[in-house]
């Protein structure tokens, strides 16, 4: 039976404020000078947490990469699928992974209106994928290893149409030309970093408004800023943090110049999952959770604006 409007419209309102009520709380964020997020959180929960620290949305199951859309929606790679989906759960858009290959991890939404996705496996390959489901693109990588889930990490396109992908086990973020060809590479396996016996294993690549390349150096337990040459000018470590840094795998440099970095390999209930850290090393935000593990961020708003949270 159809409801008089009026009636729909408060039986809705009802239930939304009952929607609102029944939110749940996840996690805790600290800040001494009250900082609050807004953000996406992918890993063993995939979820928007507000301002308020209660859940806005969520996915059931984990995810390895992930963006909250310009409309809405939220794109993100769960079970070897890259996935869009609307806020009350309708999935709208989705790439599953080439039978030949074994993982996917990227799920980026281009300005193009495509979507960049990595697999690995025996073929691995970046590719664009149309909203139709078309393959816009494709680049044949080069990890120069065969351990499939060591290939790669997040890649990342550029404005010059170029892709920034990390490859752990080579030790190098490349930068891909679309035909394939490696115009860049900056290497993580340095001597000021701790070589090779350091496991400065490269995870996220992300090229910032000035020209330089900020990567985590998962295992390594690093952060670091290259300039367009390769050379270090930023370098974060436990030393600076406080022992913070555990396997850090996603990061976000804001507006502010801080950056928020996920430490996905913390286990440690008295030390924080994601937090916010200054150029100097001052840890101004912090999140704690007792299960939930930070695989990659996507900080939205912070106190109430979106601005300075561009990722």
């Amino acid at each position: 039976m159809k409801l008089p409007p009026l009636i729909s419209a408060f039986v809705f309102l009802m239930f939304a404020s009952a929607s609102a009520d029944e939110a749940k709380s996840f996690g805790e964020q600290r800040s001494a000078s009250g900082i609050r997020h807004s953000f996406l959180i992918c890993g063993k929960y995939t979820a928007i947490v507000g301002e308020s620290g209660r859940i806005e949305w969520e996915s059931q199951g984990g995810s390895r990469d992930g963006f909250v859309l310009p409309n809405g929606n939220v794109l993100f790679s769960q079970g070897n699928r890259a996935r869009e989906v609307t806020r009350d759960g309708r999935e709208i858009w989705s790439y599953a992974l080439s039978k030949e290959n074994k993982e996917l991890g990227t799920a980026l939404r281009l300005e193009s209106g495509n979507t960049l996705v990595v697999e690995r496996g025996v073929n691995p390959q970046l590719i664009e994928v149309t909203a139709g489901g078309e393959i816009a693109a494709r680049v044949v990588l080069q990890p120069e290893t065969d351990n499939i889930h060591l290939q790669t990490r997040m890649a990342r396109k550029l404005p010059n149409g170029n892709y920034l992908v990390p490859h752990l086990l080579a030790f190098a973020v490349k930068e891909y030309a679309p035909d394939g060809g490696v115009v860049k590479t900056f290497r993580s396996d340095l001597e000021e970093l701790g070589g090779r016996k350091a496991e400065v294993w490269p995870f996220t690549a992300i090229r910032l408004a000035n020209g330089n390349t900020l990567v985590t150096l998962t295992h390594g337990n690093r952060v670091v800023e290259f300039d367009a040459g390769g050379k270090v000018v930023w370098l974060l470590d436990n030393a600076k943090v406080g022992g913070r840094l555990a396997d850090p795998c996603g990061a976000q440099r804001l507006e502010n110049g801080n950056t928020v970095i996920c430490s996905y390999g913390q286990r440690n209930p008295e030390k924080p999952k994601l937090f916010e850290v200054t150029r100097e090393g001052e840890v101004v935000w912090e999140f704690f959770h007792p299960d939930a593990t930070a695989h990659e961020v996507h900080v939205l708003t912070t106190n109430g604006s979106a601005e300075g949270a561009m990722k």
